[in-house]
């Protein structure tokens, strides 16, 4: 009972400071920045404790944070004048520099500390960083607009999606959807989420009336989502059982680590920019 209010607290603190972020563009970008550097530490930490593994944490995730910035500053005119791509050129000097530093470190596996170190930055720092993407949007004028809905209709539809499978799974699971990688997961669970997803999306549309994204638009967002999201979260259970763990951390309480709570994220933010990168050149 104890360990159920403290993962209700905590889940509903988590959704807040989600949710309030997205109404300042300066709340979103300090907010995911924290996130990005925290799970990129996170996941260093992890690998580290694998044999032969020394991956160097602290400017992994440095550059991780100053990527995310790179791309806030990119996507947006947010710290003023335009955006140029220069930026991007200390992020590139540090990831060469991660390469050639495993020649002077005399590691017993250098191949392994370069695939952990640029996995960190693929799979955790340029997810994050796409959020700008689907935040900063450009109007026909050339001016750059902070868009509020877009990348939180992607967490919403990622919670939504958690909610419908858990309880439709608990009440009519009967098939395993990946019992290899996460027996807890079944069919009748990731369909009953995808079903509430749609929901959410039509409900949305209905009430924008066509504004941002048609309807049927937004029930492909929807879908998308549900569907890397679902592979977000079984790539993190696939991770965790290779390295023989149950939860990716503890700094939330009830509620595991980084990796834990954004894993569904970090496929289905990309995909998102994707999908609707897509949708604007037809």
């Amino acid at each position: 009972m104890k360990n159920l209010i403290v993962r209700t607290v905590t889940g509903v603190i988590f959704v807040a400071a989600i949710v309030a972020s997205f109404l300042r563009p300066e709340a979103m970008v300090l907010l995911f920045s924290i996130v990005t550097g925290l799970t990129v530490w996170e996941f260093t930490g992890l690998v580290n404790e694998r044999p032969e593994v020394t991956v160097n944490r602290f400017i992994c995730t440095v550059a991780a944070v100053y990527f995310f910035y790179a791309m806030t500053y990119f996507c947006s005119d947010l710290y003023g004048g335009a955006a140029k791509s220069v930026v991007f050129i200390p992020y590139l000097v540090t990831v060469v520099y991660l390469l050639v530093a495993e020649l002077y470190a005399k590691q017993k596996d250098p191949i392994n500390n370069w695939a952990y170190t640029m996995l960190s930055q693929m799979y955790i720092a340029l997810p994050f960083s796409l959020l700008n993407v689907l935040a900063f949007t450009t109007t026909p004028e050339g001016r750059v607009s902070f868009n509020t809905l877009l990348p939180l209709s992607v967490f919403v539809f990622l919670w939504t999606n958690d909610t419908g499978a858990y309880c439709v799974g608990s009440l009519l699971g009967r098939h395993k959807l990946f019992p290899r990688v996460s027996p807890g997961k079944s069919w009748e669970g990731s369909i009953g989420g995808a079903v509430f997803v749609l929901a959410i999306a039509y409900a949305i549309s209905y009430f924008l009336d066509g504004v941002m994204l048609t309807t049927l638009e937004w029930l492909g967002l929807g879908l998308v989502v549900v569907v890397f999201g679902t592979w977000g979260d079984l790539v993190e259970s696939l991770f965790k059982r290779t390295l023989g763990i149950k939860d990716s951390g503890s700094i939330l309480p009830g509620h595991g680590g980084m990796l834990d709570r954004f894993d569904s994220s970090l496929l289905a933010i990309p995909a998102a920019v994707v999908y609707l990168y897509t949708l604007s050149l037809f």
